[in-house]
């Protein structure tokens, strides 16, 4: 079903999941109201710099986030290389968007940050309050935002373009489920090896990956601790959690391992792709009555007017509430479409897009369908495509059990190709940027050491 209006993307992570608290952006207040430190480069990425004002918030809200926990952080100059590494990764990202022709509107970021606020349960303007109590300036906070929609449609353009699921994969994971519905609530370490590593680099992973399992079996260090401290993973600082999979999210070389483990369980140091790997079962659980039976189900057509380089959001806009006007006169909605619509697929159509669940085109045009009565028309609904007018034609309760258990599978099978694919172009991404870090021990080499600590025992 590969419609203009693009149905969700493969592995559309929700919108700006790293910013749904704002405590967790800004959460370092102390920081900010004791001293105003002289802004300084802290790395250059590229043709763009990082400020040392930047990575010290990012230190302040790591530090705010365990607070109590210390213990588990690295030593201050590895934590701050850590961050400092995640920040040269935004810069590559939303540098590699632009690039790419990625744009995101002024509507769509005002969007993101009202969404932002009623996560949090405040005001937009309550939001800007807090935002400034805690330190840093709203057009700081606007311009994370954008740089994390940047990231999101960039990562979903790579989905969409990278990673596919055959129905034969489909069937197979569907199998398997027939069999078990046990979900595995996983946790890893990375040590990170380069494409085409030397023998040298290769023994120097093994022996720090092992010191590592040495210091869990002892009891030495927590596992997640230890992923704090010691992985590579860009979830390192949440202490490597994976979150809940099943069998076919997990790569087919660790699954056979995970159904012989118990809770607990940690394994043996595992060569993959990426790299060393230290793999631990948090948790199992059965999942197979978790598929929804009954959906309500919306008929719909729709007239669609793009946003891109050529057309401005405000043109776009007005555009549509031009079409609206027509609408509104008298004029027949399947004409409209014909003359207007730049949905090429739905326009033969008259702009009919079937039955579908009421989030299966986004929040934002499903919230406008459900808001609708049938037969009734919207005024114009902005999306990541453009701009809509949306008319509902019926709804209907439906059973769609296989349907949902087919989307589901693709959606995990999906997820597991765009990590272990987007885990491998930020890599090469990362190695081909230029960076001079201007702080740290760093400082005087361009890339980041090989073993950037070493295990506080004689295990590593």
């Amino acid at each position: 079903m590969n419609k203009i209006l693009a149905r969700r993307p493969l592995l559309a992570s929700p919108v700006l999941a790293s910013l749904l608290a704002v405590g967790a952006l800004f959460g370092g207040a102390a920081y900010a109201q004791d001293t105003q430190p002289i802004d300084r480069i802290a790395a250059v990425v590229d043709e763009d710099v990082i400020l040392k004002t930047e990575l010290d918030r990012a230190l302040a809200n790591i530090l705010n986030q365990y607070a109590g926990r210390s213990e588990q952080l690295p030593p201050r100059d590895v934590l701050e290389r850590q961050m400092l590494e995640r920040l040269i990764l935004v810069k590559i990202q939303v540098a590699q968007a632009l690039g790419t022709g990625v744009r995101v509107g002024d509507a769509e970021i005002e969007q993101a940050i009202a969404g932002i606020a009623n996560s949090n349960r405040i005001s937009v303007d309550q939001l800007r309050q807090q935002v400034v109590r805690d330190g840093s300036s709203f057009t700081d906070f606007r311009n994370s935002v954008r740089d994390e929609l940047l990231i999101q449609r960039l990562r979903q353009r790579f989905a969409q373009t990278r990673v596919s699921v055959s129905d034969a994969e489909i069937d197979a994971a569907l199998a398997t489920q027939a069999n078990s519905g046990t979900q595995y609530h996983l946790a890893h370490i990375l040590i990170a090896l380069p494409d085409g590593a030397t023998p040298e680099q290769i023994a120097t992973a093994q022996k720090k990956v092992d010191g590592v399992k040495a210091l869990i079996d002892k009891g030495e260090m927590d596992f997640n601790a230890a992923a704090v401290r010691y992985s590579d993973s860009p979830n390192a600082l949440e202490g490597g959690d994976l979150g809940w999979r099943g069998m076919d999210e997990i790569p087919a070389a660790f699954a056979e391992l995970m159904r012989k483990m118990s809770p607990g369980q940690v394994t043996e140091p595992l060569r993959g792709a990426s790299g060393f790997q230290l793999l631990k079962l948090v948790e199992v659980r059965d999942a197979s009555q978790s598929a929804p039976k009954m959906v309500t189900q919306y008929h719909a057509r729709h007239i669609l007017i793009r946003t891109n380089d050529q057309t401005s959001d405000a043109q776009a806009k007005a555009k549509a509430d031009t079409l609206r006007a027509r609408l509104a006169g008298g004029a027949k909605f399947e004409d409209v479409v014909k003359e207007s619509s730049e949905d090429l697929t739905s326009q033969t159509k008259g702009g009919d897009l079937g039955w579908f669940m009421q989030d299966e085109f986004g929040p934002e045009f499903g919230g406008a369908v459900g808001a609708l009565a049938d037969n009734e028309i919207s005024a114009p609904v902005r999306t990541q495509a453009g701009y809509h007018i949306v008319q509902r034609l019926g709804t209907r309760q439906s059973d769609v059990s296989d349907q949902s258990k087919r989307a589901q599978v693709q959606e995990t099978i999906g997820r597991r190709k765009l990590e272990e694919e987007w885990n491998r172009f930020l890599r090469e991404k990362r190695g081909e940027a230029y960076v001079d870090f201007r702080v740290g021990k760093g400082s005087e080499q361009n890339n980041p050491p090989a073993e950037p600590a070493k295990p506080a025992t004689s295990g590593g």
